[in-house]
């Protein structure tokens, strides 16, 4: 349970870093 929720935790996180990198650099899309 513990791990899954980890693991939730940072797919998220790293969901919504790649979205705010990538507003902030459109050029590379």
């Amino acid at each position: 349970m513990v791990f899954e929720l980890i693991l939730g935790g940072a797919v998220t996180i790293f969901i919504t870093a790649y979205l705010v990198y990538a507003l902030l650099h459109p050029e590379r899309f």
